[in-house]
């Protein structure tokens, strides 16, 4: 078998706002041969994911979240066409982009890949060089509109995400939840008696208390699916995917006793700062919320400075 002689490219970009991870690419076509061409253009500067089919595909999008698919087609079961729409679809998987990979060179047929909300179209046979650099500015562009994305998502006093972006996130992790049947967690955390500290402290103190209380919090999510966010005032949230009732009761002890362990002094408060932590838990996601705000509730009216709970 003739082997292929590739020249020598210029690196790609980094994964989009992860300096120096190398990009993930997903490559789908039914024909093994022509994913190891494509791999063969790639293998040295991306890590390279692989299916042979649509459903197997939209698996590996969801667990490992490429920055890009190469697509083919023409596939039985699922074809591209229905697989971009899936992706479209999905409001974690909707900023990926798409380019096709086909042996169709109509017109009508890239007007159709693009009309499903491909990126690009390229032709078969390919081009090595032309594809890597279609590949560069798609990784480009989403790198671009990914932080322009987190700009928009981020609280400028904490430096945490907002509740916008919250929002967002709880809405698609509950569908996904709903989806799969897989557990979600919420655990809503408020800083005790904050209007005392400010009263007693000031406003410039306030803001100071929460920006640490903000960064310790942050340092007790391990997973990157967890998501920390500042939810008004003094209050914060974490959503906690796939987690069941006892390992979000964890991790909100967690949360209580680091910002206790902070130690900083609290004027109306003898032992310092405190937070209280409700925390909801379940397959029912619709009084997810409310449900941890009532908890937060019990929390406060037990004596602050605890985690309360109640299943969803």
């Amino acid at each position: 078998m003739m082997q292929l002689s590739l020249p020598q490219f210029s690196p790609l970009p980094a994964a989009p706002g992860v300096p120096g991870r190398r990009p993930r690419l997903l490559i789908v076509d039914d024909q093994p041969v022509n994913i190891q061409a494509l791999h063969r253009v790639f293998a040295a500067d991306c890590q390279v994911l692989m299916a042979t089919d649509g459903a197997q595909a939209l698996k590996l999008c969801r667990e490992r979240q490429p920055d890009l698919v190469l697509l083919d087609v023409q596939m039985p079961g699922m074809d591209g066409h229905q697989l971009c729409a899936e992706l479209k679809a999905d409001p974690l998987l909707r900023t990926i982009p798409v380019v096709f990979v086909t042996a169709q060179d109509h017109p009508d047929d890239e007007t159709r890949g693009l009309d499903a909300g491909a990126a690009d179209f390229i032709t078969k046979p390919f081009n090595p060089a032309v594809v890597r650099a279609r590949v560069r500015t798609q990784l480009t562009l989403k790198a671009q509109a990914d932080l322009l994305r987190e700009l928009a998502f981020i609280d400028g006093l904490t430096g945490m995400h907002n509740r916008r972006h919250f929002d967002e996130r709880f809405a698609a992790e509950a569908g996904r939840a709903q989806r799969t049947r897989a557990p979600l967690a919420v655990a809503l955390v408020d800083v005790d008696h904050f209007k005392r500290y400010n009263d007693a402290l000031g406003h410039l103190a306030g803001d100071d208390c929460l920006r640490r209380i903000a960064t310790a919090l942050r340092a007790c999510l391990r997973r990157p699916t967890d998501l920390l966010a500042r939810y008004g005032g003094e209050e914060f949230v974490c959503l906690l995917p796939d987690t069941d009732l006892a390992g979000a009761i964890g991790v909100a002890q967690l949360l209580e006793a680091t910002v206790r362990g902070l130690a900083l002094p609290h004027p109306g408060q003898a032992d310092g700062v405190t937070v209280s932590v409700g925390v909801a838990a379940g397959t029912k996601t619709a009084d997810l919320l409310d449900n941890a705000d009532k908890a937060l509730y019990l929390a406060k009216a037990a004596g602050r400075g605890r985690v309360s709970w109640l299943v969803s």
